[in-house]
């Protein structure tokens, strides 16, 4: 505790400073949140080395609608990471996204008169109709109807995912990277947002069934076949609770980096904190793990940034501690 080594260090900013070299500084200047974020970056370098773990990434939808959906985009584009868990508004917003612009606002606008104009705010962002539901209508009615023109009766999250990325997404989006990069994409709640309406729409008149549970023996098989399995877990709810339920029957797992803005004190599955999912062997005791407290649209920039840059620094091989 009290040592050389753990003296607190000012930090030492400089002229053509690195985004990785300020984040190993975070380690020694210390601080209430950045000794975290430069953990956070140190287990997931270890995770994307080990060749041995399966990796998955979980984010709520509402981080898409923001430029941080270019920082995803860049972590599947790279195949950073091997398994994607998220919510219905992922495919809503990565999809609309394609097509139309978001626009930036306020958190203080008056949103009756927003309303008025046919104009949704997410936070302090401003989405128009038309560059949401109507285009995400559109679009999704013209790929139901063509899946089912080709014969599909059937069809399952990360199925339905794919097709999405390969049809309707431009290389500015996620899914479109998914697909190419043969990464799955699952979406447990997949009823809710606009493109699980469109397809309970699209049931009216036509007898297409989601399979559920097609993804979830698919997401069994692959922790069963992995040897250790790490997550990166972005907010919380339904695509956090997902990756660390499954992995509980295989013992937990082995890396587990959190970034959350939820309070724990209210017993939620979205503030709770990694040493809680240990109690329940969601994570192992023995895991790599952090909890990082913040808002996600400033964090996993600079985590990412850091991290992507340390990988193509090709330094020494790191023993992955088993």
């Amino acid at each position: 505790m009290i040592s050389e080594d753990n003296i607190i260090r000012d930090y030492a900013l400089h002229e053509g400073m690195s985004v990785s070299e300020l984040i190993a500084q975070m380690r020694f200047a210390w601080g209430f949140t950045a000794e975290k974020i430069a953990t956070g970056v140190d287990i997931l370098r270890r995770m994307m080395v080990d060749k041995d773990c399966l990796k998955f990434l979980s984010f709520p939808a509402c981080i898409v609608a923001t430029g941080t959906r270019g920082v995803i985009r860049e972590i599947v584009k790279r195949r950073l990471i091997d398994v994607i868990v998220t919510t219905c508004g992922t495919l809503d917003h990565d999809l609309a996204r394609c097509w139309k612009n978001y626009y930036r606002g306020s958190f203080d606008l008056n949103d009756r008169r927003l309303h008025r104009m046919g104009i949704n705010r997410l936070g302090n962002i401003l989405i128009p109709n038309e560059s949401y539901g109507l285009i995400i209508e559109r679009k999704m009615q013209e790929l139901l109807s063509a899946l089912w023109n080709e014969g599909v009766r059937e069809i399952s999250t990360r199925e339905l995912s794919r097709e999405i990325g390969l049809r309707l997404c431009n290389e500015g989006s996620i899914l479109y990277w998914a697909a190419k990069n043969n990464i799955p994409v699952y979406v447990p709640g997949i009823t809710d947002g606009a493109v699980g309406y469109q397809i309970w729409l699209f049931t009216q008149d036509h007898k297409l069934k989601v399979d559920i549970l097609k993804d979830e023996q698919e997401i069994n098989d692959l922790i069963f076949s992995a040897k250790r399995t790490g997550a990166l877990i972005i907010g919380g709810g339904i695509s956090k609770h997902h990756v660390i339920w499954w992995n509980q029957f295989k013992g937990g797992l082995d890396y587990a980096v959190y970034i959350t803005t939820a309070v724990e004190w209210d017993g939620s599955l979205s503030g709770a904190r990694v040493r809680e999912a240990i109690s329940w062997g969601k994570v192992k005791e023995n895991a790599k793990h952090v909890t990082i407290e913040g808002d996600a649209t400033v964090i996993l920039p600079l985590m990412v940034a850091a991290l992507i840059s340390e990988l193509e620094e090709k330094t020494a091989p790191l023993r992955v501690e088993r």
